[in-house]
């Protein structure tokens, strides 16, 4: 009985949007109403040292921008939320996709001012492939933005999802009065520059009451009458099915710098949000309900606490009960391996934890056994699949500036490497080693990553590839050829799958209509079934 009731108090969800939407200022906003942090930090303001709780690299500090997920925990309402917050930035969009992997369901942040970005589609992409339950977060309506309803068309026209609106915005810019909560019918009224108290909250039953228009004058009254009326006829109560299926989007409008707004998405949140799902595996799907234990490893961050050189495996558990110092069967590596000290996280801070149940997210000290997509197990051998890996887009020769630092620099490319934001080539019979990540900003947090935690100076240099391919072929003969024939375009990856690297598309499928015996692969779906 125990299990079961931890499992169905349990929700994770990640918080995904574009840059600069205001997602982890929401974060921190969710994180005040769990009582887990005090005081907000003002993530961009310089003059306030105190920066974003979930943004713990230095370099995040610097630029004002995420670029690691950070998983923090935390218990609102005797629920247990697991949150991730994930960068925007969209060289970042790998770690992002991967975090999807690991949530039941997803926060979508949308700024009222710019509507819907590039990136936005693309993530919304990423949860139409699974079905993943969205509620939709409109900020910054404190700020003149777009007409509400022209806003919610945007949205459904450019993310193909319906939404159901749950509150229902009194105006925006300096007009901004508040929201009425369309569920709980009850009116939260804006004073700028406040935080949102339970004192400004008005029960209206009937919006035919005259203290509405004492409230916000009769002209935004009417509008809220007629807004409210036209809503309901359209969209009237949430059906919660259709939201766990992916196919509408609850709203909420507010102002996450101000506190405005988010309560209600956070009460509704813990109302409807899925409990933990069972999962596909390569096997069979595994039940949320099963005894035995089974998880995978999403993310892995190197150097957390930069003074202690620690690399963390961040753990999604799927099944079972993990337990501190179990002995547990580490899938790929055949072996069993057992953890002293597993982790809950607040971003930086860490407690360790007992035990851990279907949805927790783990944090476990790694000295270099995990890679993304690893499964545990009590024994039995599958891997969870679905977990994406990308081609690279950019590609680039590492130079080492600093040659008594070679040690240092091998070291420091592999672990960064292996938490997944970029990937390592070396080149077929030599030792160039060419970095590929699909974004430019990746490379400079590597080369600032490399000295500040690893004393290792380097530069990189443009290399003309378009795209790296994973090949294969069931004749050994013909890929050795091919191999030997196009060495200068060959290249190994860190766990010794050859790979080609294209100098553009027409190479590309040239070789791959005069080599109709190889196969050219685009990712390299983390587990393939022949590994």
């Amino acid at each position: 009985m125990k299990f079961h009731s931890e499992i169905i108090r349990r929700r994770s969800f990640a918080i995904i949007s574009h840059p600069d939407a205001g997602k982890t200022t929401l974060t921190e906003k969710l994180l005040l109403f769990g009582g887990a942090i005090q005081t907000a930090g003002a993530v961009k303001s310089n003059k306030i040292k105190k920066h974003a709780t979930s943004d713990f690299m230095e370099i995040e500090r610097q630029r004002g921008i995420s670029v690691a997920t950070s998983v923090m925990t935390f218990e609102y309402e005797g629920i247990l939320i697991n949150l991730l917050d994930t960068p925007g930035h969209k060289d970042f969009a790998e770690d992002t996709y991967r975090t999807l992997t690991a949530v039941d369901s997803v926060i979508l942040v949308i700024d009222s001012v710019n509507g819907v970005e590039d990136q936005t589609r693309r993530l919304m992409e990423v949860c139409r492939m699974r079905d993943t339950p969205v509620i939709v977060f409109v900020n910054k309506m404190d700020r003149d933005g777009k007409n509400r309803f022209d806003l919610i068309e945007e949205v459904e026209k450019e993310l193909s999802i319906l939404l159901h609106p749950m509150t229902w915005p009194i105006n925006s810019g300096k007009d901004f009065k508040g929201v009425y909560n369309l569920h709980d019918k009850n009116l939260r009224l804006f004073t700028a520059n406040t935080k949102a108290e339970e004192a400004d909250t008005l029960q209206f039953e009937d919006l035919s009451n005259p203290l509405l228009d004492e409230k916000l004058g009769v002209r935004d009254a009417a509008v809220l009458r007629e807004d409210v009326e036209l809503v309901d006829g359209v969209h009237g109560e949430l059906n919660v099915a259709d939201y766990l299926a992916g196919k509408v989007a609850p709203v909420f409008f507010g102002s996450a710098v101000n506190n405005f707004g988010v309560k209600e998405m956070l009460d509704t949140f813990i109302r409807i949000a899925p409990t933990p799902r069972s999962r596909e595996t390569s096997k069979r799907v595994v039940d949320v309900e099963e005894d035995k234990f089974s998880g995978f490893i999403f993310k892995i961050h190197a150097n957390l606490d930069p003074k202690h050189r620690d690399r963390i495996a961040f753990l999604r558990v799927c099944s079972g009960r993990f337990e501190r110092n179990k002995y547990f069967h580490h899938v790929r590596l055949g072996k069993d391996v057992r953890f002293s000290n597993p982790y809950s996280f607040l971003a930086r801070s860490k407690d360790v934890i007992e035990e851990a149940y279907p949805g927790d997210v783990v944090g476990l000290f790694d000295t270099g056994n995990f890679k993304i997509g690893d499964t545990l197990t009590e024994g039995e051998d599958f891997y969870f699949t679905g977990i994406p890996s990308f081609s690279p887009e950019i590609f680039k020769e590492v130079v080492n500036k600093d040659p008594m630092k070679t040690k240092q620099l091998e070291k420091g490319l592999l672990q960064l490497t292996d938490e997944g934001v970029a990937q390592l080539f070396t080149q077929f019979g030599g030792n160039k080693k060419i970095i590929g990540c699909v974004g430019e900003l990746q490379f400079e947090v590597i080369q600032y990553r490399l000295l500040q935690e690893y004393g290792a100076s380097v530069e990189f240099k443009a290399q003309p590839y378009f795209k790296a391919c994973w090949i294969t072929s069931q004749d050994e003969k013909k890929l050795l050829d091919f191999t030997r024939f196009k060495s200068s375009n060959i290249a190994e990856d860190k766990d010794g799958h050859l790979v080609y690297l294209a100098q553009s598309e027409w190479f590309l499928n040239t070789e791959r209509t005069n080599n109709p015996d190889i196969e050219f692969h685009f990712t390299s779906e983390i587990h393939k079934t022949d590994q």
